[in-house]
């Protein structure tokens, strides 16, 4: 059995009216894979802080190597050996991968930052983890999201790093640059690396865990399960205490004198997406599945109007849309969700119900000024309705977990009273608690008429979820037709194949 390297015992973290942390108890072994699972507020992210130095814990205690410990700042983390790399990565995209490998730790000759022993020692790191193939002097910003995650592997380990806490490491990464990521954690953990892995996707959990610790309300509930033995409904009931099936709303069958809201004729943009059409019903979602890369979000980005086709039109009740222009998609009916909700979708530092009201803002305009006490009603009434937690709409959004922040970018097109809905990845790093609420308000929504356009890199959400799917391989449509005439196993095949069907 390998030896003990972190035990955190009591853990308590409170802030202002939030008690985040109320006694977790964790421990990690040299060479071992511990999985952390919890749904969004559970905690996980107050615990990675204290473990990485960002916060201090107000009781309890940490012990490293058998002796007991305390992390003033990430930089004494470091010192025994923590590292932790973040779902958004802080790598200077400016910088080339050397120097952001040693950025802050720079070996100096006489004096100057030594170059070349920069770009050797970086070189070694890269190809211990299986990539050499990566340039030590290429901008970090040209590298691949997969790319950038190893940069920041090797920049933890040219710190000695003996434990590296990953928080959601696979959630831009197509199901290849996945298993890469494995290949690569199975190589650290043979050299004695512990790692702690943070995911909501628990088939992840069963092929790269070794064990798991289950976080609920800011509490350990379960620690030290075996991961490829524990049942996933067992694993659901303990983070969610209940037990919640993978099962999908149901669908109601669209009247076939249903109006048609989405029209997309012929729509192409060189190199990224050719030839596409498609109709939306009132009422219906769409999915498009494919793999990354295969022109999914560039097409919903396009119906948005923040690309521009080169060829084909969009016509949204009828009306040909004024192509590249965000604001006449908007004018439209058109609302997006997009991918990356934090960079993409949300003012992080404004409140919940400013985030909300931003793109609605015209109607609570009274002579030239915002009435914010009607922002607020307007903003209460939809959290409300969508169970946004913890409630309060004056908070800043940045503190909401990712499921709530989802709910709240939703919220802001239902109160824009959309015709067409733009779902891109809607259920990333959502909890599978949130995920079900999710679901049932996307369905909630079609059935009051909206048209839904949905992408997702679960084939099994675009299946369960969409009444019609467009499967896409390299940027041209390869299957059109009912959800229900195509299981997982077939789209697999097209995307692979890219047989046109």
């Amino acid at each position: 059995m390998s030896s003990e390297l972190l035990r955190m015992t009591g853990i308590v973290k409170q802030f202002p009216g939030v008690r985040a942390l109320d006694g977790v108890d964790l421990d990690v072994r040299s060479g071992e894979v511990h999985c952390l699972l919890g749904q969004n507020g559970a905690g996980k992210s107050t615990l990675i802080r204290v473990l990485s130095g960002a916060h201090q814990p107000d009781q309890g205690t940490i012990v490293v190597d058998g002796n007991e410990a305390s992390f003033g700042s990430p930089a004494d983390a470091m010192k025994l050996g923590i590292a932790t790399i973040y779902q958004e990565l802080d790598l200077v995209q400016d910088l080339t991968v050397a120097e952001n490998v040693f950025l802050g730790h720079e070996p100096a000759r006489f004096g100057f930052t030594n170059r070349t022993e920069i770009v050797g020692r970086t070189r070694e790191l890269l190809r211990g983890l299986g990539h050499g193939e990566i340039p030590p002097g290429r901008r970090v910003g040209a590298l691949p999201a997969a790319g950038q995650q190893v940069v920041s592997m090797a920049r933890a380990l040219s710190r000695d790093a003996r434990l590296i806490i990953m928080d959601e490491p696979s959630a831009v990464l197509d199901s290849e640059e996945v298993a890469n990521l494995f290949r690569v954690i199975r190589g650290l953990t043979e050299r004695g690396v512990a790692v702690v892995y943070i995911s909501h996707r628990l088939e992840e959990i069963r092929e790269i865990g070794d064990r798991v610790t289950v976080l609920k309300d800011g509490a350990t509930v379960a620690t030290g399960l075996p991961a490829k033995e524990t049942p996933t409904t067992e694993l659901i009931r303990l983070m969610t205490g209940r037990s919640i099936e993978y099962v999908f709303p149901p669908r109601r069958a669209i009247p076939p004198d249903a109006e048609v809201v989405l029209k997309v004729e012929g729509l192409s943009r060189p190199r990224e997406f050719e030839n596409i059409g498609f109709e939306v019903r009132a009422g219906e979602v769409l999915g498009l599945a494919g793999l990354v890369g295969s022109g999914r979000s560039e097409i919903l980005e396009t119906l948005y109007g923040a690309r521009r086709a080169a060829t084909g039109e969009v016509y949204v009740d009828g009306r040909r849309l004024r192509p590249g222009q965000v604001a006449a998609a908007v004018r439209a009916g058109i609302g997006l969700a997009p991918e990356e909700r934090k960079s993409q979708a949300l003012l992080l530092d404004e409140s919940v119900y400013r985030n909300i009201t931003v793109s609605s803002l015209a109607r609570f305009a009274t002579t030239g000024f915002l009435n914010r006490r009607a922002e607020r009603d307007a903003a209460e009434e939809l959290t409300t309705a969508l169970d946004v937690r913890p409630a309060g709409v004056d908070r800043p959004v940045r503190n909401l977990s990712g499921g709530n922040q989802q709910k709240v970018v939703l919220a802001r097109w239902l109160l824009r009273d959309c015709r067409v809905l733009l779902l891109d990845e809607p259920t990333r790093g959502v909890d599978v608690g949130a995920r079900a609420e999710i679901y049932a308000l996307v369905r909630r929504l079609a059935e009051s008429g909206v048209a839904v356009v949905l992408v997702s890199s679960e084939v099994e959400e675009v299946l369960g979820l969409a009444d019609r799917v467009v499967v896409l391989r390299e940027g041209r449509a390869v299957f059109s037709g009912p959800a229900d005439e195509i299981d997982e196993h077939r789209v697999l095949d097209l995307v692979m194949e890219g047989s046109v069907v």
